[in-house]
C-alpha cells in the first residue's frame, strides 16, 4: 500500500501549473504522473543521473500534462530581454503566466542565491511593475518580488541544458474539454512503457543511459568516487523529487486498479528514498546496493504496465472520455 506524500517538496511546474489551473486542476501528484516523469531513469550524458526517463524533461512533461488534462495555451519565447518583459507584462494583464525554466540559482528573494548554477526552476508570475517582479515561488514564497533586471537574467536560464531559447512562458490557458484527473491518467498510460523501453524521438546527450543501464552505471559512479557536485544535487533534490514520482505514480495506479504496477512503483519509491540516509551519512556501500536493486524494477514496471492494460481491455474495462 502506498500513502500519498503531502508536504514540501520540488514539484515547481506541477505546483505552478496547479495554480494556473486554479479549482479546475487535478492534484500536483497527478500532474507529476501525467507529465510522465516517474516513468525512468536516465544518466545524462554519461555523468548527470536524474530519476526521470531517458531523454524526458519538464518543458517535454507540460506539453503532455497540459494536453492530457484538456487544456491548451499560448507558448512563447525568444527575442531579446526588453521584449519578453514586455510580453509577459501584457500577458499578466490577462491573468496570471507560468515562466520557465528559470535559473534558481538567480532568484535574488531566495537564500544562498547569486551564482547561476544549471538549477531549472518554474514560477507563476503576478505581475510585471517598473521595477519589480511579482511571482508565486512554489519553491516556498508567495507573492515574492525581485528587481525586472534580476528576473530577465535569471529567466534567460543560460546553464539550463535542455532549454533551447530563452524567456519561455505559457499563458492564456483555455479548457477544450473536460477530462477529470482519472480520464487524464488513463490517457496517460500508454506513454509509460514508451518511456521505460526508452523513446527513440527525443533528443538526448551523448553517453546519456536510461532506466537500469543508468542505475547500474550510477551504482559504479558510487563506488568510483560520486562527484562532490552530483552528491550535492542528489542530496538537495534528485533523491526525494524520485522518490516522490514514483510514490505518487504508485498512487495513481492503485487508484487505476494496476495493482501490479502500482506495487513495484511502490517498490521503487522505497528504495529510492531509501538512498538519502546512505547518501546523506556517506555510505557508499549502501548506496550502490540500492541502486543495483532499482535497476531491474523499470523492466518489472514496463512489463506489469502492458500486462495491466492488455487485462483491461480484455475485460471490456471502458477508458471513460469526459
Amino acid at each position: 500500500m502506498s500513502v500519498t506524500y503531502v508536504g514540501s517538496g520540488p514539484y515547481c511546474y506541477a505546483n505552478s501549473l496547479a495554480m494556473i489551473l486554479g479549482v479546475e486542476a487535478p492534484s500536483p501528484a497527478v500532474i507529476e504522473v501525467l507529465t510522465g516523469s516517474p516513468y525512468g531513469m536516465q544518466l545524462i550524458g554519461g555523468r548527470l543521473p536524474l530519476f526521470d526517463p531517458f531523454g524526458w524533461d519538464p518543458e517535454i512533461g507540460l506539453d503532455a500534462a497540459i494536453g492530457l488534462l484538456g487544456w491548451e495555451c499560448e507558448r512563447l519565447d525568444g527575442g531579446t530581454a526588453a521584449a519578453a518583459l514586455d510580453r509577459l507584462r501584457r500577458a499578466c494583464q490577462d491573468g496570471p503566466v507560468l515562466a520557465g525554466p528559470l535559473e534558481l540559482g538567480l532568484l535574488s528573494y531566495q537564500p544562498g542565491s547569486g551564482r547561476a548554477v544549471g538549477a531549472d526552476h518554474y514560477v507563476v508570475v503576478l505581475e510585471v511593475g517598473d521595477d519589480t517582479v511579482l511571482v508565486h515561488d512554489p519553491q516556498g514564497y508567495p507573492y515574492a518580488t525581485l528587481p525586472v533586471d534580476a528576473f530577465a537574467e535569471a529567466w534567460r536560464g543560460e546553464l539550463i541544458s535542455y532549454l533551447r531559447r530563452p524567456f519561455r512562458m505559457r499563458h492564456g490557458f483555455t479548457r477544450r474539454e473536460q477530462v477529470s484527473a482519472e480520464d487524464a491518467l488513463r490517457r496517460s498510460l500508454p506513454a509509460g512503457p514508451a518511456w521505460l523501453a526508452g523513446r527513440t524521438d527525443v533528443e538526448v546527450s551523448p553517453g546519456t543511459l536510461g532506466q537500469a543501464e543508468a542505475a547500474e552505471r550510477t551504482a559504479r559512479l558510487v563506488e568510483e568516487g560520486l562527484d562532490p557536485e552530483i552528491r550535492m544535487l542528489w542530496q538537495a533534490f534528485a533523491v526525494r523529487v524520485g522518490a516522490r514520482r514514483h510514490n505518487d505514480l504508485a498512487v495513481s495506479l492503485a487508484s487505476l486498479g494496476l495493482d501490479a504496477g502500482a506495487a513495484v512503483a511502490a517498490e521503487q519509491a522505497r528504495i529510492v528514498g531509501g538512498l538519502q540516509g546512505p547518501l546523506v551519512s556517506g555510505d557508499d556501500m549502501a548506496l550502490a546496493a540500492g541502486l543495483r536493486r532499482l535497476a531491474p524494477t523499470y523492466e518489472r514496471l514496463r512489463a506489469a504496465l502492458i500486462a495491466g492494460e492488455g487485462a483491461s481491455r480484455n475485460a471490456g474495462t471502458p477508458s471513460r472520455r469526459s
